[in-house]
């Protein structure tokens, strides 16, 4: 048994120090995850937060070590997973969730420490995750907390996190050993000696250099004056392993006027940590082969989903493969129908042996007969005897969940033409019962209907769900869209071209625009959007594949020209809404 198993004693809890890596929730190891899902509390610093939060169970107290927005520094918030807002971190005010979700409002202390937080947390008797960024042995100073715990006889253990200063390298395309086995150094700018500097300056191995967006310059110049040659390579990375990290490539003696002319320094964000990898294996030559990470093809890219969260999961999975940072604004809101009673009979039938089919069309299809089910006390066992069809792959996942393994998955288009081409013809000899069960939304088109009737089906059409225009979206985000904050937007369906324009405004022109099929480019184009985009099959994946393939093409054409490879968001505000998707003039290139 792991000891993120071990049941709280009723004296003293148990505290997990927790390395949640560089930046990226990606890099959480199993047993961070597995820890996460134990914690009764979650004590951690904001940006560590966004990284493991989705991990933590529901209903566990997250303890926010950063000062809360009009707090005074120090201050503790705290709020429990599923909370709502205004127990927050950042909410101006000290709260203090209760783990089993019942929240109730304290008054934190003006003052109290990561240690302090984690050490009351655990004399309650919980499970206690301390979460820092990194790793807890190399990036953090988790020790004097370890050293606390072990004092007051607190069981502790430590899950190891990838380091700073190995993530962000290896994200940069930066290897810091090679075949030669050449000697890695790691050097904390903020914290090291003059001595310290006078060791590695005599070194010729690779170094890897801890400091801040205007401290790595300085750095630079201890190293050359401690004797390092100033053409030596030398890289330099902020936001390392995210979507907004950056790389520039310089040498020792070069790096200060690098930053200074693109623009980075001077600069409020000065403070910023950077990891710098001194050494030949930073040069840009080779960099430029082994930048995967940022070489991505919509690496960076801002994409609008007009989707609910739920809906645009596995899309907004695809699009963060490809290097994006996906933003879900759903355009519809699903409500019950108007009059029940014909879903009522519907469901009732499926129990009595009416149906010989029920087909799902859509995820909401699935969850609006499975809300009717939990209201009448009945579970999967009611599709006993009962055929099942998916109209596609998501369709079918959201009934694998609800229990329901599909018989009827289209092997090729996932449309309702794709759902007719592999269904059977009504045969009475092998079909004991003609009809079909048919749940959808009341907006819904009758291919599918129509088809089933010309196979020889009965169908019964119920509308199992309303489908309405959801509330516009906060400001920031209308702004965003209207004002060229986004590089793309994905149209799944006409509804969502007309629906996002309605409740946000239309896209501006330098907004990338990507269409599931025919139908769904010319409803933009009848709103006035230039179609640069489409999916070369109706499948919201493929249509992720064609944006991304898209970026590529445009990545590639900026590296042949000898341009820099910029965002569309970038592009030249002034260019038509007509004219390709290129730049206008070189100026504007910047």
């Amino acid at each position: 048994m792991s000891p993120t198993n071990l049941s709280a004693g009723l004296g003293h809890g148990h505290v997990t120090f927790l390395g949640a890596g560089p930046g990226d929730p990606g890099l959480l190891t199993l047993r961070a995850v597995e820890a996460l899902a134990n914690a009764d509390v979650l004590v951690a610093e904001h940006d560590v937060l966004d990284v493991v939060r989705a991990h933590a169970r529901q209903g566990v107290a997250v303890l926010d070590t950063d000062a809360a927005s009009g707090a005074p520094p120090g201050t503790a918030v705290a709020a429990s997973v599923g909370a709502s807002a205004e127990a927050r971190p950042g909410s101006g005010t000290p709260r203090l969730a209760v783990v089993d979700g019942s929240s109730t409002t304290a008054g934190g202390p003006s003052s109290r420490d990561a240690a302090n937080l984690v050490m009351e947390a655990a004399r309650g008797g919980k499970r206690v995750v301390r979460a820092v960024s990194g790793d807890p042995g190399l990036d953090a100073y988790a020790a004097e907390e370890m050293l606390a715990c072990a004092a007051a006889g607190v069981p502790f253990e430590v899950v190891p996190g990838v380091a700073a200063a190995v993530g962000v390298p290896a994200y940069a395309g930066v290897p810091l050993r090679d075949a030669q086995g050449a000697d890695v150094r790691f050097v904390d700018a903020r914290t090291a000696s003059d001595r310290c500097w006078t060791e590695v300056g005599v070194s010729d191995g690779t170094l890897v250099v801890s400091a801040t967006l205007d401290t790595v310059g300085a750095a630079a110049s201890e190293l050359v004056g401690a004797g390092r040659k100033p053409d030596t390579p030398m890289s330099v990375t902020i936001a390392g392993t995210t979507t907004r990290q950056r790389t520039w490539s310089a040498t020792l003696g070069t790096i200060a006027q690098t930053l200074k002319q693109a623009k980075v320094l001077p600069s409020p964000d000065g403070g910023r940590p950077v990891i710098a990898v001194v050494g030949e294996r930073s040069a840009a030559a080779q960099r430029d082969q082994l930048s995967w990470f940022e070489s991505k093809p919509l690496f960076g890219w801002k994409v609008l989903v007009p989707r609910t969260k739920e809906q645009a999961a596995s899309l907004s999975d695809q699009l963060r493969s490809y290097g994006a940072v996906p933003h879900e604004v759903p355009t519809i809101a699903v409500e019950p129908p108007r009059t029940p009673q014909q879903m009522e009979r519907a469901v009732k039938g499926l129990v009595t042996g009416r149906y010989e089919w029920i087909a799902f069309t859509s995820v909401n299809a699935v969850r609006a007969v499975r809300e009717k089910f939990e209201e009448y006390g009945l579970d999967a066992r009611a599709f006993a005897g009962i055929k099942v069809a998916a109209v596609g792959e998501q369709t079918a996942k959201a009934l694998i969940a609800f229990g329901v393994k599909p018989d009827l998955v289209p092997s090729g288009e996932q449309s309702a033409a794709g759902l007719l081409e592999d269904w059977p013809p009504y045969d009475p000899v092998f079909d004991p019962i003609d009809r079909v069960f048919l749940p959808r939304a009341d907006i819904a088109t009758e291919t599918l209907v129509a088809g089933l009737i010309e196979l020889g089906w009965e169908v019964d059409d119920v509308t199992a769900y309303r489908t309405v225009r959801a509330s516009p979206p906060p400001a920031d985000t209308r702004e965003a869209i209207k004002g060229g904050g986004f590089d793309a937007v994905l149209f799944t369906s006409s509804s969502t071209v007309r629906n996002l324009v309605g409740i946000a405004g239309k896209p501006h022109n330098v907004t990338v625009i990507a269409c599931i099929g025919p139908a769904t480019a010319k409803t933009a184009e009848e709103h006035g959007l230039r179609v640069d985009v489409m999916a070369p099959e109706p499948s919201v994946l493929k249509l992720a594949e064609a944006l991304a393939d898209f970026g590529l093409r445009r990545r590639a054409a900026a590296l042949d020209a000898g341009d820099p490879v910029t965002r569309p968001r970038r592009r030249c505000r002034r260019r038509s809404r007509s004219a390709p998707p290129t730049w206008c003039c070189r100026r504007c290139r910047t």
